[in-house]
């Protein structure tokens, strides 16, 4: 970097580089080289979640994460590739855990208005999302592969649409869930004041 160039940059607005949004209480800001061009071998994401929306499980192959929480509480949840154990990180107000680099991982609000950095050592890090994954392989193969119903594992994975979810669940199934509840309830309200009167 040659500091002496006119176009050299000291400052950024993160909330003017808008990486994905869900909607109004769901999105991640993002920030790297490419937007603040002094920034060297680091980059970033600005997270906001609603309580239960997740970061869909994905990896870095190029970079190591370590997520910071701003406000609010998250579950940072990882794949330990050594042990196959699941590791649930529980992350509150100035509190971080570590991703290391390549291992498989996933964040889930635990409260609304959780906010969250997650920083990187690269300056533009690479993902695999867990959705491209489940989108993009082809049905029978996993069904062969796995020894699964076709036709059950498409029908499961229907609703992804092919699709990049990124924040998960989708503001559509959140909705479908809670209808389905509501009738679930109403069905067990309306066969219990049925069995109690009878």
């Amino acid at each position: 970097m040659d500091y002496t160039k006119s176009n050299v940059q000291y400052f950024s607005d993160v909330n003017k580089n808008r990486l994905f949004t869900r909607n109004n209480r769901n999105y991640i800001n993002r920030l790297g080289r490419d937007v603040l061009n002094t920034l060297g071998d680091v980059s970033l994401l600005d997270i906001y979640l609603s309580k239960g929306k997740t970061v869909e499980p994905h990896y870095h192959q190029n970079a190591a994460e370590l997520v910071y929480c701003i406000s609010g509480s998250a579950q940072v949840s990882l794949i330990n590739p050594f042990t196959n154990k699941v590791e649930n990180i529980r992350i509150t107000r100035g509190q971080v855990a570590n991703v290391p680099q390549g291992w498989w991982h996933w964040e889930t609000a635990a409260e609304d208005q959780t906010h969250m950095l997650a920083i990187f050592d690269a300056p533009y890090p690479e993902y695999i999302l867990g959705s491209d994954i489940l989108a993009r392989t082809p049905a029978e193969v996993l069904a062969k592969t796995y020894c699964l119903d076709k036709t059950k594992l498409q029908e499961t994975l229907r609703p992804l649409n092919n699709q990049t979810i990124i924040i998960g669940p989708p503001d559509e199934c959140s909705q479908q869930r809670s209808e389905e509840q509501k009738a679930s309830h109403q069905e067990n309200t309306d066969g219990y004041h049925y069995y109690r009167f009878k």
